[in-house]
């Protein structure tokens, strides 16, 4: 997901989540949703609306947390 919004970002967030463990457990864990969203919105499963939503909700407020770190670690190194 993070490549289609924001490749020019990548190697920044590759970067920072080889020296932030937090960062890279998110990003990990935004993956996973990703994968899991994707699959019953494709039709290959089943899930409670209300549960798909709350995993979309989760995985938009990574997202958010993820681009503000990466933002402030470009400020950090003056980029």
């Amino acid at each position: 997901m993070f490549k289609e919004c924001c490749p020019e970002l990548i190697p920044v967030m590759e970067e920072l989540s080889a020296q932030n463990p937090h960062i890279a457990k998110l990003i990990e864990e935004h993956r996973e949703l990703n994968r899991q969203i994707d699959e019953i919105e494709k039709g290959r499963g089943y899930m409670d609306p209300i549960k798909l939503e709350e995993l979309k909700k989760r995985k938009l407020a990574i997202k958010d947390e993820v681009y503000r770190a990466v933002i402030a670690f470009k400020k950090e190194k003056g980029e």
